[in-house]
Formats: structure tokens, sequence, C-alpha cells
């Protein structure tokens, strides 16, 4: 975030700082996250407008100024003056030294700089640009702006006020919303140039047209650079107020240079109009200066005195009139020569020296016509002022208002103050006049000193009302301060706060899937160590209402009643309290839902269990089934007759197995049941042992019909028991070498995988359902030969 501040260093003055607090450019940041495009914008077309005079132009506000070389010749155009040559060099410590001098350059203008420094404008750091660039603004644009003894950003609002107070929908309050609907600027452009724009045409519920035609005549006619974009400030809650300004101080500039060169025309033509002027009466005076009597000289001073009352002192006249008796007394032959030194270089004959003894006749009469004129314009102008002012005064219009509402009416009331201070020595004229009347024994002076104490009691009472008010309006500024830093902490701790609800609501409203214990237990844990932070955020929640406790106390306690919501966010404390209120009632449910779920995995798991339990002894039982049923085929124990009565035996033992079989498939049914997919306690799967089971069954069945076979065979051949004996030995021999590479890969590319198989230990030997199939053909080859 970008902090500086920059002080006036015409201290002189008295003025406070025309840099505004860093506190507003915090708020910026946390209310309107389009201030950087909106200041790019418009600061980069602001400095393109100075900086066409010197042929250039930048493009990219943080590139084009890191190597200092336009920012310095920015800063000579604005300012007039030159700056030290710059390096022409491409490296990073060139570029650091030019940004130095322009630095250096503003901060000789009494400009503090903190926190911005060479090393962020050359490495291209936006924030801290846009802040240095606005830094120049301020100094350069903004600082000398004075109206009615305020200046800066305080003088450049009251202008904008003076100037749209006659147009209906424009009450300028601010830089920022004050402006978004477009009229004002319309009003701005209307007030200096009414040819250029139809203001009764535009409408309030169109701002986006006002705003384009108020910035396309300003390009078109006043030479003022489209620096702002209708669609960005319409589309944003809160226009950046610095872009606005900026924005409006070439609008100022444009009309005061015009105002200006307006006002020394007038002037110009005011000189010539007095010296005309000057010149008929000095003809008028000359015509007169034939006329002595006393008839015409009294004429002459009434209507001179008429000319003279509105702008002279009633003192001043009263010394003027008795130093030209006095003088008429002392020397007529210079009577002419004085009566010349009355306002309005009037000239007369030398001949008035004759008139003296007459003067003296009407001399009191002309002096008391004199002040009970200067009487009655005084008079009238106290009580015009007056006039209204009670009214103004005692309304209460502050209890309502906002911050930059009650900022704007304590201007309003200091300018009000600086005229009330300008009528002041009216007021105290009056009180002279009445003394005069009393000292020339005016016939109605009691009416004069009624009237005189009647103006100076309604004088005391505008002044009571006048700082009673302003004590009123300070006292509620400094309150409504007071809730406005309230407003923005509420804010800054409000936000974060109800993101983490909106996350912890999300979170206690997933769906979970899970597939065993573990898992669950992991999300147990997660939950508990969420719960166990429901404490501090339950503290943090009451911190928040808290504030807001403290903002309705100070209003209520005060009186004053707040005219809206947080200005600086929408989230207000029912919505807190709302959203909490759901946690809480969302977290038992989710222990609810965990606890469930964990039982269902607890549940599965006692069914991989019992499962498990069983496939691992059906499993191996199958596997050694079919390895003895193997040997029996192949060993020479007994005659056929023997072996075949083993092997039934043998099969209705396994037949008798199948209960347990049975019992594996309806555990399997409950896991299929319960959706369980997996089970780390058995390499064993229901397919596995079906697969094997009925190649167990297979395999005994075909062995018992092979031995049959034999029996037959051998009855029908009458092959003799060591003839069997023989062939036996033969085969035993044969499944010596069975596990020999060479035969086994003559199988294997005979026969394909399915004849070698993996015993317990790992060793590769053939099938016993191949050694058995082998077998039998050797019997079948070895008794047909015989």
């Amino acid at each position: 975030m970008v902090d500086y501040h920059a002080a006036n260093s015409a201290s002189s003055s008295g003025q406070t700082s025309y840099m505004e607090p860093e506190s507003d450019w915090d708020r910026d940041l946390l209310l309107d996250p389009a201030w950087e495009k909106q200041q790019r914008k418009t600061f980069t077309a602001w400095c393109n407008s100075h900086l066409r005079k010197a042929g250039t132009q930048i493009e990219n506000i943080e590139e084009d100024f890191r190597d200092g070389l336009k920012l310095m010749l920015l800063l000579e155009v604005i300012s007039g003056e030159r700056l030290p040559k710059p390096e022409r060099g491409k490296m990073r410590v060139h570029k650091i030294n030019n940004v130095n001098k322009a630095l250096d350059f503003i901060a000789s203008k009494g400009v503090k700089l903190v926190s911005i420094g060479a090393e962020e404008i050359v490495d291209g750091n936006a924030k801290m640009t846009l802040g240095m660039i606005w830094t120049i603004i301020l100094r350069f644009a903004i600082q000398d702006i004075s109206v009615e003894e305020t200046s800066a950003k305080e003088g450049l609002l009251l202008w904008c006020q003076r100037k749209t107070a006659p147009y209906k929908n424009v009450n300028v309050q601010n830089f920022h919303i004050s402006w978004k609907d477009g009229l004002a600027f319309n009003a701005l452009i209307h007030r200096h140039r009414p040819e250029l724009i139809d203001y009764d045409k535009l409408r309030k519920d169109d701002p986006v047209t006002n705003l384009n035609n108020a910035f396309e005549v300003a390009e078109k006619y006043l030479d003022i650079p489209k620096m702002l974009d209708a669609e960005d400030i319409v589309g944003t809650l809160r226009p950046d107020e610095k872009a606005i300004m900026t924005y409006v101080s070439c609008f100022y500039h444009a009309f005061s240079g015009a105002q200006k060169a307006e006002t020394a025309a007038n002037r110009i033509c005011k000189v010539l109009a007095v010296n005309q002027e000057n010149e008929h009466l000095m003809e008028d005076y000359e015509k007169l200066a034939s006329d002595v009597s006393m008839q015409a000289c009294v004429r002459v001073c009434e209507r001179e005195s008429m000319r003279v009352r509105e702008h002279f002192l009633c003192e001043s006249v009263y010394n003027l009139s008795r130093s030209l008796y006095l003088y008429f007394i002392s020397n007529a032959d210079s009577c002419s020569r004085l009566l010349c030194s009355i306002p309005g270089n009037l000239r007369c004959g030398n001949r008035a020296g004759e008139l003296a003894g007459q003067w003296a006749g009407v001399y009191d009469q002309l002096l008391i016509n004199f002040i009970i004129n200067n009487l009655t314009t005084i008079s009238h102008s106290a009580t015009e002022l007056y006039t209204g002012k009670e009214a103004m005064l005692t309304q209460k219009d502050y209890e309502t208002a906002s911050l930059s509402e009650i900022k704007a009416l304590l201007k309003k009331h200091e300018a009000f103050e600086s005229d009330l201070a300008a009528h002041q020595d009216r007021v105290e004229q009056i009180a002279a006049i009445a003394q005069e009347l009393n000292e020339l024994d005016y016939y109605d002076s009691p009416s004069v000193n009624a009237r005189c104490q009647k103006i100076c009691e309604q004088w005391d009472v505008l002044g009571s009302l006048t700082q009673s008010r302003r004590e009123s309006l300070e006292r509620t500024e400094k309150q409504l301060e007071s809730i406005d830093e309230l407003y923005l902490e509420y804010a800054k701790r409000a936000a974060p706060f109800n993101n983490w609800m909106e996350g912890a609501m999300e979170d206690l409203q997933d769906m979970f899937i899970v597939h065993n214990i573990e898992e669950i237990q992991g999300l147990i844990t997660a939950h508990e160590q969420f719960k166990a932070t429901l404490p501090e955020a339950n503290k943090e929640r009451e911190a928040i209402q808290a504030i807001q406790a403290e903002v309705q106390k100070i209003a209520q306690y005060n009186g004053i009643k707040l005219a809206g919501t947080n200005p600086y966010t929408t989230i207000t404390p029912s919505s807190i309290d709302s959203k909490w209120d759901k946690v809480q009632k969302l977290v038992p449910q989710r222990d609810q839902a965990l606890q469930e779920e964990l039982g269902r995995q607890q549940s599965n798991d006692h069914l991989r269990r019992q499962f498990a339990n069983q496939a691992n002894i059906v499993g191996p039982w199958i596997q050694n089934k079919m390895e003895e049923i193997g040997r029996i085929s192949i060993e020479m124990n007994g005659t056929l007759e023997d072996q075949l009565t083993h092997l039934r035996q043998y099969e209705q033992s396994i037949i008798d197995y199948k209960p347990n079989i049975d019992q594996l498939e309806g555990n399997h049914q409950l896991i299929q049941e319960a959706l369980i997919f997996d089970n780390k306690y058995t390499a064993y799967t229901m397919e596995h042992l079906r697969v094997g089971w009925e190649q167990l069954l297979t395999t005994i069945a075909r062995t018992i019909n092979e031995i049959e076979n034999q029996i037959l065979t051998r009855d029908a051949k009458g092959i003799s028991q060591e003839q069997l004996h023989e062939y036996r030995t033969s085969f035993n021999h044969f499944d010596k070498v069975r596990n020999s590479p060479t035969v086994q890969q003559y199988l294997y590319w005979e026969f394909g995988r399915n004849v070698v198989c993996k015993t317990d230990s790992g060793t590769e030997v053939l099938s016993s359902f191949l050694l058995s199939s082998i077998y039998s053909l050797y019997m079948f080859i070895f008794i047909y030969a015989v």
C-alpha cells in the first residue's frame, strides 16, 4: 500500500496541509478495488496534457517514468523551471539518479515524501508511481487554488459548489458520488460556456450520456483531454476521488484563466469609462462655475452627496464637509480647489468665495442630509443581513447530516462569518451616526436612537447564534469523525470475519465421501480443531458488535440521527449475527453427520475383517486341495481301485466344505450392499475364490473320471500291474524334469502361459491341471502301444 504525505511549505499563510490524510488513501483501497485502473487512466491523460507541450507523451505510467527522463521533463513543463541535467545512461544507477533528481525537485517545493523512493519508481511499482503523480498533481494543480479564504481541495470544492448552485439536480458535496450522474460536469461547462451545452435536455437517469457529453465537449472546445471513462464511473460504487479531483482541477484552470482575461478587459473598460466621465464632469463644472448663487452650490453639493453616499463612511463625510466649510470661511478664493477634492474629480470656478457667508446657513442641514442618507443605506444593509439569517442559524440540519455534509456546512458557515465580519464596520457606523445626529440636535434623534438600538441588539443576537452554530457544527464534526473512524474499524474487522463465517458455513454443509475409518477420523479431528476456534471467533464477533454499539451510543448520547448505513461496508451487524447463528446450528449437525459416518465406517470395517478372516482360510484351503489332487493322480499308492476310492472320499470332503463357501458368499453380499470396494485385510476377492472353488470341483471330477477310464482301458486291454508300474515310473521320471527350463520353455510356447504357475515360495512349476492332463495322455499312449 502506498503511504505518502506532503506538507504545504507556505506555513506563513496559516493554512493547513493541502495534502489529504493517509487514512483517506487506505479507505479508498478498502472500498473501491478499481481505484488503480481509474487513477492510471486519469493520471496518464493529465501527464500527457502537459508532456505534449514538449512534443512527447507516455503510454504506460509505471513503465515510461522508470528512467526518470520523462518525469524530469514533466516537472520542467508544469513548473517552468529547469532541473539538473539528466543522465543519459541506461544502467539502473543512472535511472535511480534521474528519479532522485525529480524527487529532490518535488521536495524543494515544500512537499514531504514518505515511503516513495527512487528504487520503487525504477522497479515500476504501480502504486508508488501513482502516489508520486498524485503528489505532483496536488502540488502544481490543486495547492494554489484559492476561493474565499479556502485553498487546495476545500477551495476547489467550494468553487464547484458556487458555480453549480443555480442548477437543479446538482449538489456537489464531495469528489466522488456527487459527480456520478454527470450533471455537475455539464453544469460547470454551462455556467461558463452556456452556448456549448443545452442543460435542460439532460436527464439525471441517463448518467452515461451526461458524462460522455461533458467529456466530449470539454475535449473539443475547452482543450481538456478526456481523463475518465463514463462506464468506469457509473459502474463503480464510489468513483475514485483523486481521479475526479484531477479532472475537475483542469476545468478550474481552464475557466479561471479565461475569467482573469475577462476581468482585465473589464478593468480597462472601466478606466476608459471613468476618464470619459471625468471629462464630462469637468465640462459640467465649467458651466456651473458661471453661477455662484447659493441655490446652485446647494444643488451641486446635494447631487454629489447622492453620488458618494454609498462609498464613504459617515465620519469621512462629516470631516470632508467640515473642512469644506472652514476652508470657505478662511479662504474663499481657494474654495474651488478644495471642492475639486470631492470624489468625482469635480471642478468649480474660482468665484465661490462670495458664497462663504451663505454656506454657514445651509451647512448643518446639508451635513444632516449626508448622515441621514448614510444611516438609511447602512441600516438597510444591516437589516438585509439579519433578515432570514436567524432561522438559518437556528436550524439543526447538522443532526441528520453525514460527515461530508457537515464539512460542507462548516465551509458555508465560515463564508457566512467572513461576510458577517465585513459588516461589523457598518454596524459601528450606525452608532457613530446616531451620536453625530445627537450632537447636531436632530429633531428625530429618539427615533434614530431606537432604530440604532434595535439594529445593535439584532447584531448581538446574530453574533451569538453564529457562535452557537459554529460550536454545534464543530462538535458534531468531531463526533461524526469518531463515528467514521469506528465505521472504518468495523469494516476492516467485519470483512475478514464475514469471509470466515461464509467459508465455515460452506465447509460445514459440504458433502463428504470417505472409504475407511482413517479418512472419517481425519475429518472428525479437523472438525474438533474447528470447534476449538469458535470461542475466539465469538470474541471477535462480540468485539465487532461492540464497535457498532459504540457508534449507536455516541449517536444516541449526542442526539445524532445517523444518515444511513456504514459507508465502508455492506455487512450489517444483523447479518453477522444471522450467519453466526447459522454456524452454531450447523456445528452439531456436522457432529451428528460425522458420528453417523464413523459408525458406518466401523460397521464396514467389521464386514471387511469378517470377510477377510474367512477368505484367508478358504483361499489357502482351495489351493492346498488343488495341489493334493495333483499329487494323488500321479503318485503310485495302491491300485487304480484304491485311488478311485480315495478320490471319491476326497471329493466328498470337498463337497462337505461347501457351507463355508456359502457363508463367505453371504458376507460378500453384505459388503456389496454396504458399497465396500476394497479390503486391506486380505488379498482374496470373492471372484477369485469362486473361480478357485469351481476349478477345484472340476479338477476332482475330471481326475475321478480319468481313473475310471484307466480302469476300463486296463480291463479291456489286459494290462498287468507290472506294466502300470512301469508306466508310472516313466511318468515320475518326467515329473522330476518338469521344472527343467527346457521343458517349461517348450510347454510355454506350445500351450501358453497357463501351463506354468508359482508356488507359495515363488518357484515356477507346471500346474497340477497340466500334470494330470499329461499323465492321462501319457497313459493313453502307453496303453495303446501295449
